[in-house]
């Protein structure tokens, strides 16, 4: 952009419009022009795409983007100014301690130290109060540029080993920004908010042991979690929220439920699948399979171990060693267990020669990999090591790239609409620091996905440097029952792999063509998406998805012939169900099946034998009771909701 004139420039603001100000304006100046209010809950200014301190000068034209505690990279920049809040405040109730790093995370923020013993909940208290000083002084937080020499032989002088460590193997820049507020200072990229005063509330939520830089060769460092807000209200919300999160917990729910497990003698991070949860994954799997084989997919399966060569063609091993597992030395050969399906697909692909007729070329698998993760990080289900990806790879021409990608997306959402998600938030990943590929074909495979979003009328963010290493990405994040965010599908172009394994297909004109690929995940992987839908319904599943959909309670031992019968008519019928003829009263047997989150409860008495009858009770609607009913009539009820498994599209 040109400069309009040496007093004033001209800002574009998001809506189009453009405004005439002073050359040498600050981000809240252009706040304060545009309303009072704004200029209030003004945190950071993005111009010309790069966030910046309000309080930083704009000398040139520019797009100018106001951001508040509304705006995702808004909140980010408010958590991470609360972890240096929270930094000085921990400094100065616990003087000795060594500071680390404090970044921002999805929600909230967190600061590691060195420390003589762990943080206690009546530290945090103590924090938490020196925290509320700092706040009522509204300290500004202010930038200052400083040479690399000048910052190491400050770290030096005060004992900052972390921080120098940061310097010698992280940060190379010759000259660096340091961060000020009160009697604080920390090196930092920034940007940061205009000053402490804004932090009106702040919860500091937990602390817990971490590894510097994750690695457990490491010193062990001591980390407090912690959360922000603008408002008091705001935090009241995200306590409820979290609080519901806990009763939520699906590390609590499947060890109650009995769904999965895991076992020191296994190994961390390794999944056992119980028969109830083996019973929900089937299903899961099953709905996968049928939607992909009705939607013109070809299902494949690949072994999990290969040659490290292969891997070293796919570029793994160069980019992505640090997730994988060591190798193996078998027979005068060293294998791999396999990260990523991707590579064997591509072997499948290049077993034969190719025509434009086939495409587009669908291939899905449910394929188990493996990842090694830190010990730190591994979470239940969440987080594993061994994983079942849902993974397919798309061939197609170039000229049909756009149109295979808006049928992906539209693909994508039905099948997560099918499991009840109907929040979604789309982001578009571009290229990484660290990437392979020329840029022109970066340029062109964002410019692809980007459109293909346009064209199915999907509102998306973009995350500049997102993207993986072989391709930029749309990633699709639904929202769960509490507001949760949660990334499920991804849709990632590859034109790095057609390349690296000398792809080709014959086209119309009888050449030898490149194919475009497209990697899609949609489920992410079954044992995160488990997780997800047993956090999302609180382990209430759908009845499609009940591990028990029904369960017959006789009141005597008189019926249980009669209820044994029901058992059998309705387990011919699909469905999933037991019968519990204990001789308990029948109150008793209601709470235990209420308990295991059984959907429909089959009460049977002397007057439902006689009619061929139960009484039917519902978990969660209103109190239950449904009355008596044929049982011809229950059968097909319950028959009719597991086949329509709640689709609507």
């Amino acid at each position: 952009m040109h400069t309009s004139s040496a007093k004033n420039i001209e800002i574009t603001l998001p809506d189009g419009s453009v405004r005439e100000v002073a050359h040498g304006s600050t981000g809240y100046d252009v706040a304060a022009s545009i309303s009072p209010r704004l200029a209030k809950e003004a945190l950071v200014v993005r111009v010309d795409g790069e966030l910046r301190d309000l309080s930083a000068p704009i000398s040139a034209d520019a797009s100018i983007e106001i951001l508040t505690f509304k705006d995702d990279a808004g909140k980010e920049v408010f958590w991470h100014s609360t972890s240096h809040l929270m930094a000085q405040a921990v400094r100065e109730v616990f003087p000795n301690v060594k500071l680390a790093i404090g970044p921002p995370i999805q929600e909230g923020f967190y600061y590691d130290f060195e420390a003589e013993k762990p943080f206690s909940p009546e530290d945090l208290l103590k924090i938490e109060k020196a925290m509320a000083k700092i706040v009522a002084e509204k300290a500004q937080y202010t930038r200052e540029e400083m040479s690399r020499e000048e910052v190491i032989k400050w770290y030096e002088s005060v004992g900052e080993t972390y921080k120098l460590d940061l310097m010698e193997n992280t940060i190379l820049d010759e000259t660096v920004s340091v961060y000020s507020q009160s009697r604080f200072k920390d090196l930092c990229r920034g940007p940061h908010i205009p000053n402490t005063g804004m932090i009106k509330a702040f919860n500091l939520t937990s602390s817990s042991g971490a590894y510097w830089r994750g690695d457990e060769k490491n010193a062990m460092l001591q980390r407090i979690y912690g959360v922000s807000f603008p408002k008091k209200s705001m935090l009241d919300e995200f306590l409820e929220r979290m609080e519901q999160a806990k009763k939520r917990d699906h590390r609590v729910l499947g060890k109650r439920l009995e769904l999965f497990t895991t076992s020191e003698d296994v190994g961390p991070g390794l999944i056992l699948w119980l028969p109830k949860g083996a019973v929900v994954r089937n299903e899961i799997e099953n709905f996968w399979r049928a939607e992909h084989l009705a939607n013109d997919y070809e299902l494949v399966f690949s072994p999990h171990v290969a040659h490290i060569e292969l891997w070293d063609k796919s570029g793994h091993t160069d980019f992505y060693r640090d997730g994988m597992f060591p190798p193996m030395e078998l027979d005068n050969h060293t294998y791999q267990l396999k990260p990523m399906n991707c590579p064997f697909h591509i072997a499948m692909y290049k077993a034969k020669r190719h025509s434009y007729r086939e495409f587009p070329l669908r291939w899905a698998e449910l394929g188990t990999v493996y990842r090694y993760e830190r010990p730190g990080v591994l979470h239940g289900l969440m987080r594993v090591r061994g994983f079942t990806q849902d993974d397919a790879h798309h061939f197609v021409t170039p000229e049909s790239m756009e149109q295979e990608l808006v049928w992906i997306l539209k693909f994508c959402l039905h099948i997560l609409k099918s499991f009840g998600f109907v929040d979604f938030e789309v982001c578009l990943s571009t290229k990484p620091e660290k990437a392979i590929g020329e840029d022109v074909d970066w340029e062109a495979a964002e410019n692809g996905l980007r459109r293909a979003l346009e064209l199915s009328n999907l509102p998306f963010t973009v995350d500049e440097g997102g993207g993986a290493f072989y391709g930029p990405k749309i990633d699709l994040i639904i929202k769960d029952a509490i507001g949760r965010k949660w990334q499920c599908s991804t849709v990632q172009f590859d034109f790095s792999l057609p390349e690296r394994f000398n792809l080709t297909y014959i086209d119309s004109s009888g050449e030898q063509k490149r194919p475009m690929m497209i990697h899609r995940a949609l489920l992410g992987s079954i044992e995160r998406f488990f997780g997800v839908l047993l956090e999302h319904y609180s382990g209430d599943f759908p009845l499609w998805l009940a591990p028990e959909q029904a369960r017959i309670l006789p009141i005597t031992d008189k019926v249980n012939d009669y209820a044994a019968t029901v058992v059998k008519r309705l387990k011919a019928a699909g469905v999933r169900c037991s019968l519990d003829d204990r001789s308990e009263k029948v109150g008793h047997k209601i709470r235990e099946a209420e308990l295991a989150k059984t959907p429909y409860m089959l009460i049977v008495g002397g007057r439902e034998a006689e009619n061929d009858q139960v009484s039917v009770r519902h978990r969660g609607e209103g109190d239950g009771d449904l009355g008596a009913m044929a049982v011809e009539d229950v059968v097909k009820k319950l028959a009719l909701e597991i086949e329509s498994k709640g689709l609507n599209d």
